[in-house]
């Protein structure tokens, strides 16, 4: 009999769609036969999820839940933006949030925890979900921050914590009252969901992603027939003005249009610890939403 592992599991997952406890249920019952696990899921009534798998799902919600010092953010995709003003839909995703706040962010630890006052896993109600509603449905990531502050932030929600694009900011201060911290974070919120930062100093860009913006624009420079010091230059210079793109400190303020963020925070007596960004479909095999 060939060993279960995570892999082998996560393999029939994405190839059927079903829950994480079910596809491992159906390995055990078939040595690990990914062939034979599907055929077993599909004929314990589980065909529903496992027809419905191989379509794109890149709609649906992200949401978040919170208490003092920790946040929890989870994006649930759908393949139409209609299930996302199903109530049943929204109350899951919530209850997902709400979960991730309590277990952590790892996905599969997530879909093996019950859902409060359900009784059953978040992998059995999302394979339920799935029969009911009729369309593929996946948990597709999750953050948790902690910190002295979590602030959050939701882009366009169709309820409190519901929306298409979520942020979470961890902040601590220096002689700041929590309440000024929290409304600082919730503006920080606001910011990032508009700004797209990648990194929150210069020391935390991707290292492959800045060569290549290096290489574009030492080509673009070479272009204007300059001598090669000067193209030097000339790329520098433009991997500064990149930087105040991609760099969550070197950005300037949207509140005002003139500060950059670092000086914010240095008035605010606060220091930026972490923040994360979930833009729904992003991706995952669409573009961004304007402002995502």
């Amino acid at each position: 009999m060939a060993e279960i592992t995570a892999a082998l599991v996560r393999e029939l997952r994405e190839k059927t769609g079903a829950g994480m406890m079910d596809c491992k249920r159906a390995l055990s019952e078939t040595a690990g036969d990914i062939e034979a696990a599907t055929d077993w899921l599909r004929k314990k009534g589980l065909a529903a999820a496992a027809k419905r798998a191989g379509r794109a799902a890149s709609e649906g919600l992200v949401a978040i839940a919170s208490r003092p010092g920790r946040a929890a953010m989870v994006e649930v995709n759908a393949e139409t933006d209609f299930v996302a003003r199903n109530q049943t839909f929204q109350d899951f995703v919530a209850g997902v949030a709400a979960v991730a706040l309590e277990f952590g962010q790892d996905v599969e630890a997530i879909l093996a925890a019950p859902l409060p006052g359900l009784g059953r896993t978040v992998s059995e109600e999302l394979s339920r979900l799935v029969a009911t509603i009729g369309e593929n449905l996946t948990l597709r990531r999750a953050r948790v921050l902690s910190a002295p502050v979590v602030a959050s932030y939701m882009h366009a929600a169709l309820r409190p914590g519901l929306g298409r694009i979520g942020v979470l900011v961890a902040l601590e201060g220096v002689g700041t009252e929590a309440e000024a911290l929290v409304e600082l974070g919730r503006q920080m919120g606001m910011h990032i969901a508009a700004s797209r930062p990648e990194a929150i100093e210069i020391g935390g860009v991707d290292p492959a992603a800045l060569e290549r913006e290096r290489s574009v624009l030492a080509e673009q420079a070479r272009a204007s027939g300059k001598p090669e010091e000067i193209v030097a230059r000339m790329v520098e210079g433009r991997i500064r003005k990149y930087y105040e793109e991609v760099v969550l400190l070197e950005q300037v303020w949207v509140h005002d249009g003139e500060s950059r963020v670092a000086a914010i925070l240095t008035k605010a007596g606060a220091r930026l610890l972490g923040f994360a960004r979930f833009a729904l479909g992003e991706g995952a095999g669409k573009a961004a939403p304007p402002g995502g």
